[in-house]
């Protein structure tokens, strides 16, 4: 894995308080975070560095992670993604694992383990 001063992971959660805690868990583990207040407006970023990784709350104002994910993969993007949630339901856990996520955790589980996701999915594609 390259070195993780340079790994790039798109935060994208409508919770202010959210973005800031995750964009923290991030940059301790090494990682550079971008956060994203809405699905909008990380794809109107057209200054952002390629993203490594993307931790994408299923539930967004606008767009949807999920939604977001399936536009993505529409464009051939196949950056990994991991789902945070504070709703875990059974048939949104289902679609967002066939989706073929790197990881679903909710927002009460701790940290480590979505960083252990991260960090597994990144190694794979080395």
């Amino acid at each position: 894995m390259e070195s993780s001063q340079n790994i790039y992971v798109a935060v994208v959660d409508d919770d202010e308080s959210v973005c800031r805690s995750l964009s923290r868990l991030l940059r301790a583990a090494h990682f550079q975070p971008i956060p994203y207040l809405s699905a909008e407006a990380l794809l109107a970023d057209t200054k952002h560095p390629r993203f490594d990784c993307l931790v994408l709350d299923i539930r967004l104002g606008g767009i949807s992670g999920l939604e977001l994910r399936r536009r993505l993969s529409a464009v051939n993007d196949r950056t990994p993604v991991v789902f945070i949630t504070s709703h875990d339901e059974p048939g949104v856990r289902a679609e967002a694992e066939a989706s073929g996520c790197a990881g679903y955790f909710r927002k009460t589980d701790p940290g480590e383990q979505m960083i252990e996701a991260i960090t597994r999915v990144l190694n794979k594609s080395d």
